[in-house]
């Protein structure tokens, strides 16, 4: 007897495969409205600066997060970032979202790849179980830990007597004692900070913020340590000492009690503390010039003590492990037997084998976080998530593929692949082409950028998009061709021996006059190359992809030195002092102190951004919009596009050539559409890069290095890009250009390709010549890639 078997019902609980958003306003988005498909893999695409971010991460992923932090208590919520609802209307369907962005990993210069991927914290217990000779606990293996002892009475209550007793501590740390756990000591070249012919106040200190107009000024009069009117060549042995050493003293000058501190250690505490890369340019030029970095002579520049260096497992310490490249680190982990710790080395085995099949396997665990591209910080970031059980998360991803070799693209592909097969959404913003081609779900924005941008302008599958009349539509098939003529170079940069990182002794010639592109997989030595070699010989210009340092009080206009043209010529029309055309400085207006909103602070609820009434968010004091130049106030002038403000500043009265120039510059990157007085909290990655692209165009250098300048650029403004490289070459400039994106390979006059592997099967010049004679050579992975590119 068969039974007929009912058709099911599908069941209410399976009926939510939608992430639904209704009418997102979040930046520049107008009334979004998109229903994205549960556990496919859904791609965002459009122009920089089009609305993707402020859709994926300004939106679906903060509401995600805002909404998990609501399940904690209003007490563990007090300790944590408190995030206001995004400006939509209805988000449902929301899964709990991890975020794998591409901000750059933290600079601190105690900060490695290993400890920010808790692989250095597993290697740290190793040793404190199985290292011989056994030297304390994990502590004693950390290089920020330091060894501190100490001895004293203190007061118990006991029977309701107050008795005194001895006791003593002391914690073992790994630190090393002489350069504190950061592997470089410091000397300073007591030249480059004051010139000895002159006194103090005929201005001899010739460092960056010790001006004598303001309070460092009267300290330095007042402190009665010497005297400020003899040449400091005259001073005495102990008049040098206190102007040099001296620790923070307290002194009263004028009634006001204030601190005198010794230049030196003055220097270190403001600026030998923090990382130099993320300096303003001109205290990071000063450091360059006094300071000099030398490898710790204790150390050697493992960091570590002594005594943790001395303690081994099988014939290696925690230094040379953490020194080895992680992919010979992880053969090496695996043969370890020992039973007793057979879960810690499985979960360490586990990491580092994600390192390698990320792609990252070429870093050693000692190498700096801060020296890690965009691209390597955020695939550093998703190692934590590749071995994870959890299905059913929203994995959400800013362009995945940047810094990555063609070569290296389809295994990040598989990754994201792997993701969504275990049964989770993934959500990639994405410019590359073949990225673009392994969406289940396509969602482009557009038209354009900025004001312009905002709307969702198709929805579909891969074939819709090609067939679509959009931007990316258009140009999703585009090849750039390899150029029938290429430049004759003019000169040559030589380095010779080039051997940091994993470079092997690289001789190389890199031609002046030309367009030069310096390429070769992830890892090969290209940054290491360019970066170790040529940045830093006079006349060089070097670009990173470091972010852009600003509050929200910055703006286009104030990063790029827009503002003081504007200002003086403000002030010289209208007879008042430049000061006033400052939102921060005195035309702030008063209720608002120039922010243009009042924050209110919820404890734990997110905090409120209210417009002010006074200024209605213009941010100046209502006397000083009296002022006009050429019709329009200052705040109009922020307001204005940088293609607007072109033209006002171009003729007629409110004619100020230097601002001209400057909006020039940031028109020919393709900012036009920006506002000059926009945040610089609210840019994209690639708006910020061609920002600070724009700022350097105008500084006097016969060379420019570029890294990855298509980093976050949409196939149609690769185009822009290129005519921008061939303008700077074409006026007498050298264009060296760090890339991995095809359409620049082709366009080069003159390519060196790096490899022919990463890391240690790395670091050799496998190519160099034109586009031509590479795709014909077909010889370097790059050649294969560069001929299937242009067909």
């Amino acid at each position: 007897m068969s039974t007929a078997v009912e058709p099911t019902e599908i069941h209410t609980a399976d009926s939510h495969d939608l992430i639904r958003v209704h009418g997102a306003r979040v930046n520049n988005l107008k009334d979004v409205s998109v229903e994205i498909p549960k556990r496919r893999l859904t791609v965002f695409t459009g122009v920089s600066g089009s609305g993707k971010s402020s859709l994926v991460f300004g939106t679906i992923a903060a509401e995600s997060q805002r909404l998990i932090n609501e399940t904690y208590s209003a007490f563990v919520q007090g300790f944590m970032p408190s995030l206001a609802r995004p400006d939509v209307d209805v988000l449902d369907g929301l899964t709990t979202a991890i975020i794998v962005d591409q901000e750059r990993m933290g600079a601190n210069p105690r900060s490695t790849v290993g400890t920010v991927t808790d692989a250095n914290a597993m290697l740290r217990i190793l040793f404190s179980r199985l290292g011989d000779p056994h030297i304390g606990s994990a502590q004693a293996f950390s290089f920020n830990v330091a060894s501190i002892s100490g001895a004293g009475a203190v007061s118990v209550e006991k029977n309701g007597q107050t008795v005194k007793e001895r006791r003593e501590f002391s914690i073992t740390g790994g630190m090393c004692p002489r350069c504190e756990g950061r592997g470089a000591v410091n000397d300073i070249d007591l030249t480059q900070l004051y010139d000895e012919s002159k006194s103090i106040n005929e201005g001899a200190l010739t460092i960056p913020g010790y001006s004598l107009d303001g309070w460092m000024g009267r300290i330095l009069r007042g402190c009665g340590f010497f005297d400020a009117d003899t040449p400091i060549k005259d001073f005495t042995k102990r008049q040098l000492q206190d102007l040099l050493y001296k620790e923070p003293t307290k002194i009263k000058v004028e009634g006001i009690n204030l601190t005198y501190t010794g230049l030196i250690p003055g220097i270190q505490k403001s600026y030998l503390s923090k990382d130099v890369e993320a300096m303003q340019p001109h205290i990071r030029a000063f450091v360059e010039r006094a300071v000099t970095f030398t490898t710790c002579p204790e150390c050697e520049g493992t960091r570590l003590t002594a005594a943790a260096r001395s303690s081994t497992i099988a014939g290696k310490s925690i230094a040379d492990c953490c020194a080895m490249q992680i992919s010979d680190l992880a053969v090496w982990v695996r043969g370890l037997q020992e039973p007793s710790m057979a879960p810690l080395l499985t979960s360490l085995g586990e990491t580092l084998d994600s390192f390698v099949e990320i792609g990252l396997g070429y870093l050693s665990l000692d190498r700096p976080s801060g020296t890690l591209s965009g691209g390597e910080a955020q695939r550093t970031k998703m190692i934590r998530h590749l071995g994870s059980s959890l299905t059913d998360v929203t994995y959400v991803f800013d362009e995945p593929t940047i810094g990555l070799h063609p070569h290296d693209i389809e295994r990040m592909n598989d990754l994201l692949r792997q993701l969504r097969d275990k049964g989770n959404t993934v959500l990639v913003v994405e410019h590359k082409p073949e990225a673009i081609a392994i969406a289940d779900h396509i969602v482009d924005l557009g038209p354009r950028a900025g004001s312009l941008g905002g709307e969702v302008v198709f929805e579909g599958s891969l074939e819709g998009l090609r067939a679509a009349d959009t931007l990316t539509g258009r140009h999703l098939d585009d090849r750039a061709a390899l150029k029938a003529s290429v430049r004759r170079p003019t000169g040559a940069i030589e380095v010779r021996g080039a051997r940091s990182h994993n470079l092997q002794g690289v001789d190389v010639d890199i031609p002046t006059g030309v367009l030069c592109v310096v390429t070769g997989v992830a890892g090969s030595g290209k940054s290491s190359l360019i970066h170790g070699s040529v940045a830093g010989r006079d006349g060089v210009v070097a670009i990173d992809q470091g972010a852009i340092r600003g509050s929200r009080r910055s703006n286009p206009a104030t990063y790029t030195g827009l503002l003081e043209p504007i200002r003086k010529t403000f002030a010289k029309v209208n007879g008042v002092k430049p000061a006033l055309f400052s939102a921060n400085s005195e035309g702030a207006c008063p209720a608002c102190n120039g922010a243009g909103v009042i924050y209110t602070d919820l404890a734990m609820m997110a905090g409120v951004a209210t417009p002010c009434e006074e200024c209605e968010g213009k941010r100046f004091s209502a006397g000083v919009l009296e002022y006009h130049l050429g019709g329009k106030d200052i705040s109009e002038v922020l307001a204005m596009s940088v293609a607007t403000a072109v033209g006002f500043f171009a003729a007629g009265e409110g004619r100020v050539p230097a601002a001209h120039k400057i909006l020039e510059r940031l028109e020919a990157v393709g900012l036009g559409y920006l506002t000059i007085g926009q945040p610089l909290t609210t840019l994209s990655g690639g708006e910020r890069q061609r920002l600070k692209l724009a700022t350097h165009m105008g500084e006097k250098g016969g060379t420019y290095i570029l890294d990855e300048p298509t980093t976050g650029l949409h196939l149609a403004d690769v185009e822009q890009l290129l005519g921008l490289l061939d303008h700077l070459v074409d006026s007498g400039k050298s264009v060296i250009v760090i890339e991995h994106h095809q359409a620049v390979m082709a366009h080069a006059d003159w390519i060196i390709d790096l490899g022919p592997g990463a890391g240690h099967d790395g670091g050799k010049v496998v190519f160099e010549g034109t586009p031509a004679d590479l795709v014909a050579a077909r010889s370097t992975l790059t050649g294969k890639h560069l001929a299937e590119y242009v067909g």
